[in-house]
């Protein structure tokens, strides 16, 4: 190949992708004859600069387009207008939506931008290794081979960003205002950035002998979420345990109806068995204390759901009766896969029950279960009806009426309280869900990796 061929190769790659990166899809219409794919690149840039040039409603270029006002918007989050009716006024919370939205769209666009120099330069790089253009019939096999999986992807991508993506960053993005009643309540009143204002509210430590309630009720909360999500996740599960390995023996006949009357709680739906059991156990006219005062057993009733470390005990016990038929049918299904010949050699062995039990059975149905196991332990973090509709997060303590966190409530039940309870304390709801996602979120993730099933993926 001769010098002269080699620098009008080299010539092509370099104007396809400065080109392309001067205005998207040039590249692909002027030097490669890519014309569809060229078009399409340079369509969607067209639409970004109508959008960015021209308001709505005008065709005269100013650069005060939808999307440079949603970005104004997003970092001013409105202007007072008092002279305005209140409907007409500047909507904080809708300015950063929509600023979101403007953001996503220009990181979409951004990524779309760059896709299209590197496709730009690896199409003119074909074009020189095969020393002439595509024909159609390849370009058309090419698309349909090569290009259907990212216009496949197109919809799930879209949805992504728009449904999962704009929730989260606008919850975290709530946590740096001062979004909460009575004085920051759009459209009557604005919302401002506060920067870092939230985080120092709930964890600086207090001045003097003035204790900080916030950081109190939190340490004190978050205490109670990890004790309430490893006992309940551990007593269901190894309650469930305790039925399936009973009901799996051969000298229990009638197996079939103890699992149907056992799944009972499970298949009942768990906000009318709470509220059943919130009546039950009631301290003051409930059957199982009156019950019990009759027989003579207690002489005073019990405070069951009133006392703070009972209330505890007894969100755990319930939780055992709805929460424990679903492990027994794990744990019944794990067993069917363990090989009868197993436990006949154990037998043979000289094994007894007991030692068959936690020999055989216990560390292979843990093997099996425990990724479950360990997604069952980040879903009780966050299982908000188990504790609202039993205790609604009562009794109340010392800092309830500042913080109104209760004795019982999790991170999760009180982030609704501080979001529907008057005075409403969005930002403060944020600053917790960006710790719950920031805190346990990798915690059960990285659990979860480091099971031993999960790395070798086989028994």
């Amino acid at each position: 190949m001769s010098k002269s061929n080699t620098r009008i190769e080299e010539s092509l790659i370099k104007k396809a992708t400065v080109a392309s990166s001067c205005f998207m899809g040039f590249g692909q219409l002027l030097f490669l004859k890519q014309y569809i794919r060229g078009a399409f690149f340079a369509l969607c840039e067209f639409v970004m600069l109508f959008f960015i040039v021209f308001e709505s409603g005008s065709f005269i270029p100013n650069f005060k387009g939808p999307v440079v006002k949603s970005f104004i918007g997003l970092v001013t989050l409105g202007e007072p207008h008092p002279e305005l009716p209140v409907k007409l006024r500047d909507h904080s919370i809708f300015m950063m939506i929509t600023g979101l939205i403007a953001l996503i769209i220009t990181i979409i666009f951004i990524c779309a931008y760059i896709f299209n120099i590197v496709d730009a330069r690896r199409s003119a790089k074909n074009i020189v290794s095969a020393r002439r253009f595509p024909t159609a019939a390849e370009t058309r096999n090419m698309i349909s081979e090569r290009a259907f999986p990212y216009f496949g992807l197109v919809v799930p991508v879209g949805l992504i960003a728009f449904f999962t993506c704009i929730p989260l960053f606008f919850s975290a993005l709530v946590a740096f205002t001062n979004y909460s009643s009575p004085d920051h309540i759009p459209p009557n009143n604005l919302v401002d950035w506060v920067g870092f204002d939230n985080f120092i509210q709930m964890f600086a430590a207090g001045k003097g002998n003035v204790e900080n309630v916030w950081l109190y009720a939190f340490i004190r909360v978050s205490l109670w979420t990890l004790c309430w999500a490893f006992f309940s996740t551990v007593t269901c599960f190894f309650t469930g345990m305790i039925f399936a390995v009973i009901l799996a023996d051969n000298r229990i006949t009638i197996s079939k109806i103890y699992r149907t009357v056992f799944i009972l709680p499970y298949a009942v739906p768990p906000m009318l068995s709470l509220f059943i059991w919130q009546n039950l156990l009631n301290g003051t006219f409930g059957p199982i204390n009156k019950t019990l005062l009759a027989l003579g057993v207690i002489t005073n009733p019990i405070p069951w759901l009133s006392d703070p470390n009972m209330a505890r005990i007894t969100l755990l016990l319930v939780n055992i009766w709805i929460g424990f038929p679903y492990s027994m049918i794990l744990v019944t299904s794990s067993m069917t896969a363990i090989p009868s010949q197993v436990y006949e050699a154990a037998t043979i062995d000289g094994a007894n029950k007991f030692e068959q039990f936690r020999l055989i059975t216990l560390p292979l149905i843990l093997f099996q279960t425990m990724p479950l196991l360990i997604m069952q332990f980040a879903a009780n973090i966050n299982n908000f009806g188990s504790v609202f509709f039993l205790t609604a997060g009562d009794p109340k303590v010392a800092d309830t009426v500042t913080t109104q966190a209760g004795a019982t409530d999790l991170l999760i039940s009180w982030i609704y309280k501080l979001t529907y309870n008057t005075p409403n304390m969005y930002n403060l709801a944020s600053v917790l869900s960006i710790l719950v996602f920031a805190v346990m979120v990798p915690f059960a993730v990285y659990n979860f990796t480091h099971t031993k099933s999960f790395k070798d993926g086989e028994i």
